[in-house]
C-alpha cells in the first residue's frame, strides 16, 4: 500500500525541512540535498534523524537517477 497523497504533500524532511522524494519501491522517502534515507515500515514514514541513513556517493547517484527516470515529484514544492 503506498502513502497516502495528503501526508505526502505535508512531509518534509526534519532536518533541513525541506521536500522529500518518495520511492514506494524503496520504501523509503528521499532528500538528495543532505543525502538521507528515511525508511517506510509498514506504510509508515519513520522520521526521525537519528534513524535516517547516510548515502554514500553510489547510492546517491542511483536514487537520483530513480528519481529522474520515474519522474518522482518532491513532496511540495519550497516557496521561494
Amino acid at each position: 500500500m503506498a502513502l497516502d497523497q495528503r501526508l505526502l504533500d505535508i512531509l518534509a524532511c526534519p532536518k533541513d525541512k525541506g521536500p522529500l522524494y518518495y520511492l514506494p519501491k524503496e520504501s523509503a522517502l528521499y532528500n538528495p540535498r543532505l543525502q538521507l534515507r528515511y525508511e517506510v515500515r509498514d506504510d509508515i514514514p519513520v522520521m526521525l534523524i537519528d534513524e535516517a541513513t547516510h548515502t554514500d556517493a553510489a547510492e546517491h547517484s542511483r536514487l537520483t537517477t530513480l528519481i529522474e527516470q520515474e519522474h518522482v515529484p518532491p513532496t511540495f514544492v519550497a516557496a521561494t
